[in-house]
């Protein structure tokens, strides 16, 4: 397993900036939107050899909620992941029954455990 989270909010974070909230949790306040949450949501061996991880398969689901629209926010946070390796593998606007606009975007990559080199996702 290898863990790209801190780089997945620091690229965030360099590319939002500080005043779009980004949390790995659920908003906690909806009074400063927009905002954004990323999430793990499967870290597993995807080659081992010899008894020994070779590769790492990584998801990642990354929400956007606003009052307005968020595809501006959308654009950017795909420039920011996309710079890491990550494949975007989906993206869609979510119905909420709050009447924000929420966006939910998919990134899958596969990481060379030992080199870090990023493998597409095929």
């Amino acid at each position: 397993m290898i863990n790209v989270k801190d780089q997945v909010y620091a690229a965030l974070r360099k590319k939002l900036g500080e005043e779009i909230e980004i949390t790995d949790s659920y908003p906690k306040t909806w009074a400063s939107l927009p905002a954004v949450q990323y999430m793990e949501e499967e870290n597993r061996v995807y080659e081992r050899t010899d008894d020994e991880e070779q590769k790492a398969y990584c998801r990642y689901r990354i929400d956007i909620w606003h009052n307005a629209s968020t595809s501006a926010i959308a654009l950017q946070v795909d420039d920011a992941i996309a710079a890491l390796g990550l494949q975007r593998t989906g993206c869609g606007d979510v119905d909420d029954p709050s009447g924000l606009k929420h966006k939910m975007m998919r990134y899958e990559m596969i990481i060379d455990v030992h080199t870090e080199q990023v493998y597409s996702v095929d």
